[in-house]
Order: structure tokens, then C-alpha cells, then sequence
């Protein structure tokens, strides 16, 4: 292996660490009723991944002028990332077989599909599409996965009364922030390790896609700490984690192109976005999203992919192509085959199962068995 291989490897290494990051978070975020089953569900995901990868997720994804099994690593990997995302949604209502099934299909053809036009030598790529790390291929996707969840599984019981939202809050913000130092250490090794083997930096420009994606995490949380303190009249800690995680989706396009100081406005745009869209999702458009999964990898990943035209010498108009694709074609395609599994094998628990909690009912015990959970004899708690 050459010297760039061996970096390369070693940094696929880390990427693990950002699907820690978001199972840590979804959970926290979730009702601790669902605490065992958020977290077991992240790993049904990622190994159902991994086999859908395999059967016929990298055939069709390819690549170019790589190395074939670290394209191979990455992508198991990256598209498990992307089918990690939609359980932030679907949080306290998603039956686990449910998003097996989903998750087959988004790791074994939707997103190698896209991943080649991107990253494969596909028709993005031949006319100028970035993304160093995957704010299209796996956050944009995932997003946008995570909005289809969202919408056929409708909202929490007791989240809207009267047309209004009721405050169901996560449980643990100590998790949710643990997953945001977890996040960063894996995000290091996809956007270096993406700069490397898609987007052909040498080993000395990894440095730089290092502190880009430190600064627009750190100016996405700082911004986002702003607009809730504002907002709120103090800053909101799961806003803040979500803006954080925003921060690193929106680099994960920009960071082995743009300046350090380019790359802080990113991630500045980014928590403001996040926090901005994970209120106006909740009240104006009744979209239950728990984990802010929506916002924080849909919408920033959408900034990102925007950000690479303001920000670097990247092509404005292949830019927008890689939007257009991911809402005009990406999305119905998600949806419809979500839409048509709902049909034949529902998505959502039955309602008993909700109010009892998603451990109890599909796990058969709670994650915190020495504690008391509440149920629903109030929706509000």
C-alpha cells in the first residue's frame, strides 16, 4: 500500500465513531421508554447495511481510480451512516423490522445509485459535482430518507393537541452531548478520508480538511447556542448538539476546498439554519422529527452542497444539479418505496406499543430497568 492507502485506511478507522455519535444522540433525544430499542436499532441498521452493500450496493455504486477495497470500507460504512439518519424521525414509533426493511433498500440501491453519480464516476462527478465527505451522498440522502420516515409515520401520540406542539423532550442530554464529541472524531475520518480517496487531495491536505471541519462544528454550535439564547432567553442544549452536528454535516462538502475562514461561515450559516428549521419544522409544519434529523442533515446538508458555490471554485450550476437530483428524483424514489412497504408491513407500532414504550414492546425489557419510565397515562410527560 502507498503512503496516502495506508493514511486513508487509518482514517476509515475513525469513521465508525460518527455512527456512535448519532445512535448516542438519537437516543438521548428519544423518550427513555425507547432508550434500548434506539440503540439497538442503530445496530440492526448498520449491519443490515453492510450485507445490502455487499450483495449489491457496491456493484452499483463502483468507483474511480481507487483503491477498490478501501472504496469498498468506505462506502459499507458511509451508507450505513445514511441509514443511521432516518431513526432520529422515526424515534419512539418505528417498528425495528420495519427499518430493516427500509434500510435494505436505501443502502442496496438508492444510495450506490447516487453515490456513483457522485463519487464513482458518475454523471455529477463528469460535470463538476463536490462533496469531500458526504453532505450529498450520505446526509442530503439520509435527510431526506429521515423527512419520508417522518411524514407516512406521522407525529408522536400526544405531540400535537389542538393543532398545537406539546414539549416531548429527550431524555438524557448527557448522551446527546457525548455523541456530539463521538460525531466529531468520526467526521474527521470521513471528510479526510473522502478528500483522499474521492476527491484525490494528497496526504498533506488532510491537515486542512481537519481544521475546516473543527471550525464549522465549532461556529454551527456557537451560532446555534446564539439563536436559542435569543429565541429562548437561554441557549437550548439539544438545539445546540444538533447545531453542532449541523456544522459538521454542512463541511463534509466544503471542507478539503474552502478556506479555514470560508469554512467558519459554512458552519455559522449552518447552526443558525439548523436551529431555525428545527422550530419551523415543529410548529409551522407539524413535522415530528425527534432527533432533528431533517434539519440537521437534510437542510444543512443542503447548505453545504450550496456553500461549495459560494465559497470555493466549485461550479454553481453542478451544484444545484446534485439538489435537483436529490429532490426531483432521490426523495420520490425514497418515498414511493416507503409509501409501498407501508402498505404491506406497517411502519408504525401499534398504539399500545407506543404508550407502553418501544423497549418493552419489541425488546421485551427497558434500558434502565432500576429506574421508573413514564407512560402514557400523560401525554406530556
Amino acid at each position: 500500500m502507498t503512503p496516502d492507502a495506508v493514511l486513508c485506511f487509518v482514517l476509515v478507522l475513525l469513521v465508525p465513531f460518527a455512527a456512535a455519535g448519532l445512535a448516542l444522540m438519537n437516543t438521548g433525544l428519544s423518550r427513555s421508554r425507547s432508550a434500548a430499542h434506539t440503540m439497538f436499532a442503530s445496530l440492526l441498521v448498520l449491519a443490515v447495511a453492510a450485507l445490502a452493500y455487499l450483495v449489491c450496493g457496491y456493484a452499483l455504486q463502483m468507483h474511480s481510480g481507487s483503491s477498490e477495497m478501501l472504496a469498498a470500507l468506505l462506502g459499507m460504512l458511509s451508507c450505513g451512516i445514511a441509514s443511521m439518519i432516518p431513526l432520529g424521525g422515526g424515534s419512539d414509533r418505528w417498528r425495528l423490522s420495519a427499518c430493516c426493511a427500509s434500510t435494505a433498500y436505501l443502502a442496496g440501491i438508492v444510495f450506490p445509485l447516487f453515490a456513483h453519480s457522485v463519487w464513482g464516476g458518475g454523471w455529477l462527478s463528469q460535470i463538476g459535482f463536490l462533496d469531500t465527505g458526504g453532505a450529498a451522498t450520505i446526509h442530503a440522502t439520509g435527510g431526506l430518507a429521515a423527512l419520508s420516515i417522518v411524514w407516512i409515520l406521522g407525529p408522536r401520540r400526544g405531540k400535537y393537541v389542538d393543532g398545537l406542539p406539546a414539549a416531548l423532550p429527550g431524555h438524557d442530554a448527557v448522551l446527546v452531548i457525548l455523541g456530539c464529541f463521538a460525531g466529531l472524531v468520526g467526521w474527521l475520518g470521513l471528510n479526510c478520508a473522502g478528500a483522499i480517496l474521492y476527491n484525490k487531495i494528497a496526504s498533506a491536505g488532510v491537515v486542512l480538511v481537519a481544521v475546516n471541519t473543527i471550525l464549522s462544528a465549532s461556529a454551527a454550535a456557537l451560532t446555534a447556542a446564539l439563536v436559542t439564547r435569543a429565541r429562548y432567553n437561554r441557549p437550548d442544549a439539544s438545539i445546540c448538539a444538533n447545531g453542532w452536528t449541523g456544522g459538521l454535516v454542512a463541511s463534509s462538502a466544503v471542507a478539503a476546498f474552502a478556506s479555514p475562514l470560508a469554512a467558519a461561515l459554512v458552519g455559522l450559516v449552518a447552526g443558525a439554519v439548523v436551529a431555525i428549521s428545527v422550530e419551523t419544522l415543529d410548529l409551522r409544519l407539524a413535522l415530528d422529527d425527534p432527533g432533528g434529523a431533517i434539519s440537521v442533515h437534510g437542510v444543512a446538508g443542503v447548505w453545504g452542497i450550496l456553500a461549495v458555490g459560494f465559497f470555493t471554485q466549485g461550479d454553481w450550476l453542478a451544484q444545484i444539479a446534485g439538489i435537483a437530483t436529490l429532490l426531483g428524483i432521490v426523495f420520490p424514489v425514497i418515498y414511493g418505496a416507503n409509501w409501498l412497504l407501508n402498505r404491506f408491513h406497517p411502519l408504525r407500532v401499534a398504539a399500545e406499543g407506543e404508550s407502553t414504550g418501544m423497549d418493552l414492546h419489541e425488546l421485551g425489557a427497558g434500558a434502565y430497568p432500576d429506574f421508573v419510565t413514564h407512560h402514557d397515562d400523560s401525554f406530556s410527560r
